[in-house]
Order: C-alpha cells, then sequence, then structure tokens
C-alpha cells in the first residue's frame, strides 16, 4: 500500500496529520528548508514530533532541499548530524552537494530526491540511485506512462504528489520572486507573485491599466490551479508508485485534517474495496472542495498539457 505523507508546518499540524491518518510527514527545521514563512520547527519541536510519531507508527521525514550556497556547507554538517541523533526517518534534499554531505556527515539516514531536483527521466533517477537515494519525488510534470517507466527501470521507490499548489514554472524552479521581491523561492522565501492580481498596460499608453476578464474557458496569466490526483490513485498505483505526497506546510489545520481523511479513505477504498472507488469520487471530492483555495487541476499526469 503506497504510504501516505502529509506536510507538517508545525507541531500542531503534525499531529493532526497523525491523528487524521498521515503514515508519515514531512516538515522542515529552522534552516535550510524551502517553506521559511511556515512554523517550522526547532530541534526540541522536531524531537516532540518524532516521538510522537512513533506512537503513531509513523515516520518523520526532514526537508534539507535549499539549493545550497558556499556559506550553507561550513554549517551543513553539523545539523545533518543532529539530524541523524535525532532519529529522522529520512532526510529530503534537492542538491547533488548537500546529499554528498549527508552521506558523509548521516550516513545511516534514508536520503530521498526532492521535486526540486525535477528528476524527469530514468537516466536521471539511476544518478541518483548511484548516489545513495533511495526514493525520489517525482516532477509533477511527468505523466502516468513516463512514472511508469521509471519505475519499470529503476530500482528505487517513487513519491508522486497528488494534491496541493503548482509552480507556474518546471517543479519550483522559479526566479520570478527574487526578481520581483528580493525573495528567493530557491531559499524558501517564495513570495507568491504567481498568485498577484495583475493588470495589462499598453505601451504607448502609460499609466492606461486594463484588467484581465476570466470567461467560462479561464483566462490565467501566471496563477496555476491546485493539483487533485483524488481520480487518478488506482493508475498511480499502477504505474508503481511506492508513496503519495500532499503538499501544504503553509496551510491550516484544518487543510491537513481534511486532506488526511480523504485520501487516507480513498487509499482504503482502492486497496481494499475497489469496487467501491468510483462511486466514492463525488463524496471525495466534495470533501476536499471545502478547504480548496483555487480551482483543481489533474495536472499533466494524464500526458495532456
Amino acid at each position: 500500500m503506497p504510504e501516505l505523507v502529509l506536510p507538517a508546518g508545525d507541531l500542531e499540524k503534525l499531529k493532526v496529520a497523525f491523528l487524521f491518518g498521515a503514515d508519515a510527514v514531512y516538515l522542515g527545521g529552522k534552516d535550510f528548508s524551502l517553506r521559511a514563512y511556515a512554523g517550522n520547527f526547532t530541534s526540541g519541536q522536531m524531537r516532540e514530533g518524532i516521538a510522537f510519531a512513533r506512537s503513531h507508527k509513523g515516520k518523520v521525514y526532514v526537508t534539507v532541499n535549499i539549493l545550497a550556497r558556499n556559506h550553507d556547507l561550513k554549517i551543513l554538517p553539523g545539523y545533518l548530524e543532529e539530524l541523524a541523533e535525532l532519529g529522522v526517518d529520512g532526510m529530503i534534499i534537492s542538491d547533488p552537494g548537500v546529499m554528498g554531505l549527508a552521506r558523509k556527515y548521516a550516513p545511516e539516514v534514508p536520503l530521498t530526491v526532492s521535486t526540486q531536483a525535477s528528476v524527469t527521466n530514468y537516466a536521471t533517477a539511476a544518478a541518483f540511485r548511484d548516489l545513495g537515494a533511495s526514493r525520489i519525488v517525482m516532477a509533477r510534470e511527468l505523466n502516468l506512462d513516463e512514472i511508469a517507466e521509471i519505475k519499470n527501470r529503476v530500482g528505487i521507490e517513487l513519491e508522486v504528489f497528488i494534491h496541493g499548489a503548482m509552480c507556474v514554472s518546471y517543479s519550483g524552479r522559479c526566479l520570478l520572486s527574487h526578481y520581483m521581491t528580493g525573495r528567493s523561492a530557491n531559499r524558501g522565501a517564495c513570495a507568491h507573485p504567481c498568485r498577484y492580481q495583475y493588470t495589462l498596460m499598453e505601451e504607448k499608453r502609460p499609466g492606461q491599466y486594463y484588467p484581465v476578464f476570466e470567461d467560462e474557458q479561464g483566462t490565467y496569466i501566471l496563477n496555476s490551479r491546485d493539483l487533485c490526483l483524488i481520480g487518478y490513485l488506482p493508475q498511480l498505483i499502477a504505474a508503481g508508485a511506492d508513496a503519495f505526497k500532499i503538499e501544504g506546510r503553509m496551510k491550516s489545520p484544518l487543510y491537513v485534517a481534511s486532506a488526511a481523511t480523504t485520501y487516507r479513505e480513498a487509499i482504503d477504498t482502492c486497496i481494499n474495496r475497489p469496487d467501491l472507488y468510483e462511486s466514492s469520487l463525488p463524496h471525495w471530492q466534495t470533501e476536499l472542495a471545502r478547504t480548496a483555495t483555487r480551482p483543481y487541476t489533474s495536472g499533466f499526469i494524464t500526458g495532456e498539457d
């Protein structure tokens, strides 16, 4: 059965995730994580969270997925050793250099390759496997056939995002936030300028702004819909997905509870009562819509861009 991995932006959300059905959570410390404005965890909070996870037979993965700069490399070894001492179940990393440090300073901790690494083919997956990774979070741009081929060709666990916000850039590799606000998405400080409201200005008419209206087909300059693959779990399982991941470390405890409950029920139904899966979809979709902030999309999973 695929592992259900929920976001834990703080200790409260971690507890909510496990109480409502998560098998594992992913979280960030105060440094080296791509959600600088989530609550995140001190070492003490991380220790408490790991103990809570153990009491619910769950796992805790810690994100160390920044694209590191030279000055980061001076303090990363101590942090990696600390995570190993805390007993985390895995680290989520995107930078090959950081992965090398993790192998040196925390050799017993399993490594997951972050979606930030944009793994889109079996050759890259094999390269990360050879570097010591045991799991890869697939790029959101992949379709079912591509996921299945990577699974068949490379002996490594695959984790797939099934729900939550999507970037308009390629798997999070965006410079727009840094350009507009000085806050780097690749350092965990994204200001989400793709969510801003924009108007159009014709270059020969400065100061005259024209609003952008949506019709029934929609008009989106930058703002992506949110991903929702509740209707594709059987196909993802058949493709070889080992874990299902939900985005949202900055979302509310209610969002975490709703997503955990709904996807827990959907996965269990898919495995134990597949005959009830299709008939249950409308109920699950309604439940997920209650905490939605944007319309949903199935993204690239069918191969239709």
